[in-house]
């Protein structure tokens, strides 16, 4: 079977920082993105990531988990700390509780070793794109989403709690506000997979990390007030407005 390619649009666009210290992968995993049309800058430890991380900022971060010193688990958590970038964990473990580890310190997305060099040239498009796109609510012509103290801006691609910036990774976002954009409407993970993701495969529990990451900052985010993201027992997951607001009232401004 032929392995789609990326759209036109989506190619030589974005700079793409690679981080193995396997001198082999590195190398074919640069040649496949650059033959696409990105700009890959290679590097082989956790330290060196950090450092061209900060020097120079990348659109997406291609990383291996097992690394020389800083390993890419503690690299992701600080890229994390830093910025909103985009990251891409490459992974020999392949254990669900590995993956699920990536996940939970902020990763957007993984590829397991062996991996195919056309498959991650595929995933890096997708995580591209929709961290350029808030595509689930720009096709609505929304501009922004507002419940309470909590606004989304969709074209920045901001989200704001009472004030001060709430840091999300881009599926965070996106998940986010596909929930916020459908109030009290229940998704199962494969209708999240399929509609936030864009996915029609993968692993449902990619899903369950993500929720759980996002109802942890929405909770800090209002000192332990507020959790809008419920749990639909047998179905999935549904955002509940404000309970402050007026009876009959969705909780929701469209800008």
């Amino acid at each position: 079977m032929t392995t789609p390619r990326p759209d036109a649009d989506e190619l030589a666009s974005g700079r793409i920082l690679v981080v193995d210290d396997d001198p082999t992968v590195s190398d074919v995993v640069a040649r496949y993105l650059r033959r696409e049309g990105y700009e890959v800058t290679l590097v082989g430890d956790g330290l060196a990531a950090l450092e061209s991380a900060a020097a120079d900022s990348p659109d997406l971060v291609v990383l291996d988990i097992m690394l020389p010193g800083l390993d890419g688990l503690a690299v992701c958590r600080t890229l994390r700390e830093r910025s909103p970038v985009p990251v891409i964990l490459l992974t020999a473990l392949g254990t669900e509780t590995d993956r699920i580890m990536g996940l939970e310190v902020g990763a957007d997305d993984y590829v397991t070793k062996p991996f195919s060099p056309r498959e991650l040239v595929l995933r890096v498009a997708s995580v591209l794109r929709r961290a350029r796109t808030p595509a689930p609510l720009r096709a609505a012509a929304r501009t922004g989403l507002i419940d309470g103290p909590l606004h989304v801006d969709l074209a920045a691609h901001e989200v704001e709690y009472g004030g001060a910036p709430l840091m999300l990774t881009v599926r965070e976002f996106d998940l986010l506000a596909h929930l916020m954009g459908h109030p009290r409407q229940a998704f199962s993970r494969e209708e999240l997979m399929r509609d936030v993701w864009g996915w029609s495969f993968g692993d449902q529990s990619t899903v369950t990390v993500h929720v759980r990451r996002l109802r942890q900052k929405l909770e800090a985010a209002s000192g332990g007030k507020w959790s809008p993201i419920s749990t639909v027992w047998g179905v999935g997951y549904r955002y509940d407005p404000s309970m402050a607001l007026a009876p009959g009232d969705s909780g929701l401004v469209t800008e």
